[in-house]
């Protein structure tokens, strides 16, 4: 291994990086990542790469063994990488497979149907959403397309509304007399109440209670159930809105959801290696395999990874069919944001301690374990590194603790390669899903929440309640999350003060520290920029809940005078539109005209003073344009707007963010 670094110069290291574009160049242009064998090559390297990093880490970067502050915290930073790059390393043998499902379900659509297809019950979980989601995901769900099936409504909330628009839409209503349990217990109750019926459902398709269906989801996911030994079917879960990461930072059309690397990558690899997990919602499961595990397992808050590994244990596979098939609504601001990343984790730890954890006497595979192992490594050692790499570079500029000996060149040709062929394989696998930068914030400001979430699920033995993440509300202020920024900018002004120290006197610390000063001065400034996206993201910034069209829509609005004026739909939501024309409306009534099945939309517009030839119409519709309009926004079959990252667009987004916060702020 020291072969491979030493001796390390500024030509070796120079050459060392060449070698990893040149090697990347090749991949992109010679590897597909739809196979697996061009997969395992790729991330082989990257495997490899990192076993030589953290060698290179251990043997050559420590202060001498002593019982000194520097070594202690030198040992420490180190053991906290090394339980990040062990999540990393699973993570490039997770990434080694592949598996796409569509033309398997193109080949089984395609055979003669059955005589009598099977029942299904779409089962609509919800407890405190409001009359918008829950009618356009009833709705969605009313109208899909399949001979057999039933809507239910599960009502743990117990409100007489809802019980009066299911009898109005034509779906079935049910209610529990207690809670028990949450969203499990829910399920349970309602399957239990089917089961009992004379001709009970063969399979269960559940939903939250904000996701709609698209009309063909039955007929996709349905046809994999051909296989007996099949469980579950898991789709992947997309948005009609932007999530904080992108709506904060102002990069809805040029950056992919947080949780598209998650779906569109992750899960297809780890149904590779089959160990695909249920996500809770916009899933099928079998109800005879539900029978034999007992029902939705009730022990862990994230019921849904809990099923998986019940029916897994039983010898039932999942499936994960990797196409757009439901849409829903990401959460929207910061505390929901991370609310929900908080319970997914200590659901997972739950997991862990419970009878089917990694390390318990059970019917689970290797690579069953495996699965929770990889997720438990993500939670505790992702999160926790972030924390100490944001913190590590100040040890040096207020105490003078070198926590890496090392000089650049060697830093370069060790750390700098495995960094820049792992953000290429990753990139070669994702087509684009991750940029570096932006998923340090994002880790950034979960990383408290989630790492109390690991505490208590780790140690807490109280009962922990199912925390469910709360949907509206008011979103048109801008609103500071003070308990994210204050500590960041205590952090970001020792940072700057002591770059300012090292400026103005040289000779304390900084010129003392040798060629590994370079290395901190870096670390500095990659902290200081991961810091001010922190804080632009920490800023929430108004937003309407909005349809927004991924490309641009014609539409015509008729004034009281006759006169017709063109204009380009920019957002519509059931409740109004924005449009932008070269010579807005005046005040007033007017007709806005969508298409051919929503002509003549009464409306009010007000003219937009923030942003010149915008409009904004406030819709006026009846019962039938109300629901057309409905099935407009959520009912057809439209790919989500941003798929991946476009660095160009990315970066005019933020400089164009950047802009705004004085103004948000007046």
């Amino acid at each position: 291994m020291d072969l491979l670094l030493l001796p390390t110069t500024a030509v070796t290291s120079f050459l060392w990086i060449l070698l990893a574009v040149g090697g990347l160049l090749l991949v992109s242009s010679l590897l597909s990542p739809r196979h697996n064998r061009h997969r395992t090559l790729v991330f082989g390297v990257a495997l490899l790469l990192a076993l030589r990093y953290l060698y290179w880490r251990a043997a050559h970067t420590l202060p001498p063994p002593g019982w000194t502050a520097e070594f202690l915290a030198s040992s420490g930073f180190l053991a906290l990488e090394i339980t990040a790059a062990l999540g990393s390393l699973s993570s490039f043998v997770l990434l080694c497979r592949t598996r796409e499902r569509s033309a398997e379900v193109d080949e089984l659509t395609a055979r003669p149907l059955a005589a009598e297809p099977p029942r299904v019950a779409v089962l609509i979980a919800t407890y405190n959403e409001g009359p918008d989601e829950l009618e356009h995901t009833l709705l969605g769900a009313l109208r899909l397309d399949y001979p057999c099936f039933e809507v239910c409504v599960l009502d743990d909330g117990g409100r007489p509304w809802l019980r009066e628009l299911c009898e109005q839409r034509g779906a079935r209503y049910f209610h529990r007399t207690d809670r028990r349990d949450a969203k499990a217990g829910n399920l349970n109750a309602a399957w239990g109440r089917l089961r009992a019926e004379a001709h009970p459902p063969a399979f269960l398709a559940v939903f939250d209670a904000d996701f709609v269906p698209h009309r063909n989801f039955l007929q996709r996911t349905l046809p994999l159930f051909g296989d007996p030994s099949l469980g579950l079917v898991q789709t992947p879960q997309h948005f009609f809105n932007t999530d904080p990461i992108q709506h904060n930072l102002g990069l809805s059309r040029s950056y992919p959801d947080e949780q598209r690397f998650f779906f569109d990558t992750l899960q297809p690899a780890r149904d590779a290696w089959g160990i695909a997990f249920c996500c809770g919602t916009s899933s099928v499961v079998r109800s005879e395999t539900l029978a034999r595990i007992g029902g939705f397992p009730t022990a862990s808050v994230t019921e849904d990874f809990l099923l998986t590994l019940a029916l897994q244990e039983k010898g039932f596979h999942t499936a994960y069919l990797n196409e757009p098939l439901s849409e829903g609504l990401a959460p929207e601001g910061l505390r929901e944001y991370l609310t929900q990343r908080s319970r997914w984790c200590l659901g997972l730890f739950q997991i862990a301690r419970g009878r089917l954890g990694p390390f318990h006497r059970n019917g689970l595979r290797w690579r069953d374990r495996w699965s929770v192992l990889d997720a438990m490594l993500y939670w505790t050692g992702t999160f926790s590194f972030r924390l100490a790499a944001l913190g590590a570079p100040l040890l040096f500029w207020l105490f003078d603790l070198t926590l890496i000996r090392a000089t650049l060149a060697e830093a370069v040709s060790s750390f700098g390669v495995f960094y820049l062929w792992t953000l290429g394989a990753i990139h070669f696998a994702s087509r684009g899903k991750v940029l570096p930068f932006l998923t340090d914030a994002s880790q950034l400001v979960a990383a408290p929440a989630v790492l109390a979430a690991v505490r208590r699920g780790l140690f807490s033995r109280r009962p922990q309640p199912f925390r469910v993440t709360a949907k509206g509300g008011d979103r048109s202020r801008v609103v500071v999350q003070w308990r994210i920024v204050a500590p960041l900018l205590v952090v970001a002004g020792l940072y700057l003060a002591a770059l300012l120290h090292s400026l103005v006197f040289p000779v304390l610390g900084f010129r003392e520290a040798g060629e590994g000063k370079e290395i901190v001065l870096g670390w500095t400034i990659y902290n200081l920029v991961v810091i001010g996206l922190t804080l632009l993201l920490a800023i929430e910034v108004p937003r309407l809940r909005t349809r927004t069209w991924s490309t641009p829509r014609r539409v015509w609005i008729t004034q009281n005078d006759g006169a017709t004026l063109g204009a380009e739909l920019v957002e519509l939501s059931l409740h109004q539109a924005r449009v932008r024309c070269e010579s807005p409306p005046g005040e007033g009534r007017v007709l806005l005209n969508l298409g051919e099945t929503l002509p003549d939309l009464a409306a009010i517009a007000t003219e937009d003073p923030r942003q010149p030839g915008h409009c904004t119409l406030l819709l006026e519709t009846k019962p039938a344009q109300y629901d057309a309009l409905l099935d407009c926004l959520y009912g057809g079959e439209r790919p989500p707007i941003t798929l991946t990252y476009r660095l160009g667009a990315l970066l005019r987004d933020l400089l164009r963010r950047l802009a705004t916060p004085a103004r948000l702020l007046r």
